[in-house]
């Protein structure tokens, strides 16, 4: 089956598409590096760089579309109104251009005659609220659902969900709102949940390391971290914050108390899967990054260190031999790892089109 993909990031998110068939022919993508790492994983696909809200960028990728083409994957962009704040400054959030970005993936779909379409982004997607406007004067405010019905309900069947990575073989708590489009007549079913995989059989296999420390395995070296929070980190349990150490917490240079939110220097556990992976996911001070680590003799803990780039592959499903560009550094690989939706997971939803 033919596709095309648009607001593509890097393309980790469509790595085992090929086998299960899907060629996608065609991508767009709006930052020009991800739009080059995307050419290197994927040669043959034609990438067209630029801002989809460019009517030439646009221009190019409807020309793309064939009869041939019978699948579109969209992750628009999340910018919206959240249920809490729909009537504030209303006026303001409708003149806001970012809000109608949605609209060009409308448009696309427009353009062509898919039988599939899967449009994907965070959780509370499915909850933001949109500027639509039914003719000049008159603009409501509707969720995406809402508008596709509007527009398509018609021709297509549409369904909606928040699917869970870890309910689909991935070790990793990662949400994701997945909306689906498919012409009346066809079946597209969602995929069967499966038992979570925690972190000590995922990962606990691997050989532990310290903050900056290398090891002979691809991929799995240590980012160095600051010394005082890696002194913290030692003195807390797995599943623990070091901002709850009563002796050994989270320090600035000049000694005073660093304060934060509950789950931030978090240790994760090793008896469930790992916290969603976030472009922040390199920060030892962020949100539920830090190793689950082991007890020592001692009575420190080991791995006083955020997971490495071999552990943050495997808990996202991404082949733990992949390749990189060699101009693509650690920072810009776990960025784009945290923007994607892990690919085994949307491997696992599109193989259920025509079941």
């Amino acid at each position: 089956m033919k596709a095309i993909s648009l607001f593509s990031s890097a393309g980790i998110g469509e790595l085992f598409l090929k086998n299960i068939g899907i060629d996608i022919i065609a991508s767009n993508e709006l930052i020009k590096k991800r739009s080059d790492c995307y050419k290197f994983f994927y040669p043959e696909t034609e990438v067209i760089q630029g801002d989809i809200r460019d009517d030439k960028v646009k221009r190019e990728i409807i020309k793309k579309i064939d009869p041939s083409v019978k699948l579109l994957i969209a992750t628009p962009p999340c910018q919206g109104l959240s249920t809490l704040g729909k009537n504030k400054l209303q006026n303001h959030l409708v003149l806001d251009p970012r809000n109608y970005l949605i609209y060009n993936t409308l448009e696309v779909i427009d353009a062509g005659n898919f039988d599939y379409i899967l449009i994907e982004n965070v959780a509370r997607f499915l909850d933001m609220y949109f500027p639509y406007k039914s003719d000049l004067f008159d603009v409501n405010l509707l969720t995406l659902e809402d508008i596709l019905n509007k527009k398509y309900g018609n021709s297509y069947n549409i369904e909606a969900k928040v699917l869970n990575a870890k309910d689909y073989g991935i070790s990793q708590t990662r949400p994701r709102a997945i909306i689906k489009l498919f012409k009346k007549g066809l079946k597209w079913a969602w995929p069967e949940i499966e038992p979570e995989i925690p972190l000590k059989d995922s990962i606990g296999h691997l050989p532990s390391l310290e903050s900056g420390e290398k090891s002979d395995i691809l991929w799995h070296e240590a980012k160095e971290h600051n010394p005082r929070a890696v002194l913290a980190l030692k003195h807390t349990p797995t599943g623990k914050s070091a901002l709850k150490n009563e002796l050994h917490y989270p320090k600035k240079e000049n000694g005073e108390r660093i304060k934060g939110f509950h789950n931030t220097f978090k240790r994760m556990s090793w008896d469930e899967p790992a916290h969603a992976r976030t472009t922040y996911c390199g920060s030892i001070s962020s949100h539920n990054n830090v190793h689950p680590g082991r007890k020592l003799n001692d009575g420190t803990y080991s791995d006083a260190r955020v997971l490495t780039l071999l552990e943050t592959f495997i808990v996202s499903s991404i082949p733990e031999t992949i390749k990189f560009p060699d101009w693509a550094n650690e920072s810009f690989i776990r960025t784009v790892i945290g923007e994607c939706v892990p690919p085994l997971m949307l491997q696992k939803i599109l193989s259920k089109i025509g079941q």
